[in-house]
């Protein structure tokens, strides 16, 4: 997973989505364990997503597929980026959320078609085959949606220079839709499940749900949102900022993150004696700006 070598990698274009619920008066956010196997954060929990392909850029067989116009995509997902790269990161998050979790974001756009459901029951049934997205809509088959005015943007992250594999990743919030299910898809994804942000961090801290560093992160982001509509309202302005780059300082057994908000970002870390232990740990909802790699687990430590 690290690169300690050569030219730092070229970020690829990718796009993950945070999948939101209230349920029993709490919000939680769906989280999918990566397989073992993954050379991105093998065995760690994660929201859907994956890197923009080329066909996500291609406006020809999206045309009467989509609820906005280009203009409109540009206005909702854009503010910093152009329309083209807005809709190629949109269709690229709606894509991989069905990939790995198995939901659609989008509707029925004519009532005597598919339902959703039924759509998505395809999905879990068979294996989707590479281009599937472009095959399916360019048949017509379904008939279907997709809703990019479900899409709201949260942050923007790049991958650290040392890590094998890099993305300059959109992370956007998007609500789960009604009478759908979310089934991890077997292959990139073994796991599954809902959990409030607060307890997925108490899990994180004693292992039973190993998290990545960005998940980390974002769940404390979304620690103060007691309810879905204070999480809405919230996205009625929020802006995208400026790109999130954090350093990843590799040590002789474990690494650091340390985030681009830490006052000595750029200081010297004593790499065969960094001062960690458990007692560096922090508890959950204490501000933190690194994230201490030991023992297979990301956690955040003070300094």
């Amino acid at each position: 997973m690290i690169e300690t070598s050569g030219t730092p990698k070229t970020p690829r274009p990718a796009s993950t989505v945070i999948l939101v619920r209230e349920d029993q008066g709490e919000v939680q956010v769906y989280l999918l364990q990566r397989s073992e196997k993954s050379g991105f954060f093998p065995g760690n929990y994660v929201f859907p997503g994956g890197a923009v392909h080329s066909g996500d850029r291609d406006p020809l067989f999206l045309e009467g597929h989509l609820d906005l116009t280009l203009d409109e995509i540009s206005q909702r997902l854009g503010n910093g980026i152009n329309a083209e790269d807005a809709l190629a990161y949109g269709i690229s998050a709606i894509r991989e959320t069905f990939e790995e979790a198995g939901v659609l974001l989008g509707h029925a756009g004519e009532p005597d078609h598919d339902t959703i459901m039924e759509v998505c029951n395809r999905r879990t049934a068979n294996n989707l085959p590479k281009g599937w997205l472009q095959e399916w809509l360019g048949n017509d088959q379904s008939h279907v949606i997709l809703d990019i005015s479900a899409l709201s943007k949260w942050s923007h992250w790049i991958t650290p220079t040392l890590f094998k594999y890099r993305f300059d990743t959109r992370f956007f919030i998007a609500f789960m839709p009604p009478e759908q299910t979310c089934v991890p898809d077997s292959t990139e994804t073994v796991h599954g499940l809902w959990i409030n942000p607060e307890k997925g961090l108490t899990a994180n801290l004693n292992g039973d749900v190993p998290l990545s560093p960005p998940t980390v992160v974002t769940l404390h982001e979304l620690l103060p949102f007691k309810t879905v509509g204070d999480l809405k309202k919230t996205l009625e302005t929020r802006l995208w900022g400026e790109p999130l780059l954090p350093r990843l300082v590799p040590f002789r057994e474990g690494a650091m993150i340390i985030q681009p908000w830490d006052t000595r970002y750029d200081e010297e870390i004593d790499r065969d004696n960094p001062g960690l232990d458990e007692a560096s740990v922090l508890p959950v909802g204490v501000p933190f700006s690194r994230i201490w790699f030991h023992k297979g687990l990301w956690r955040p430590v003070r300094y």
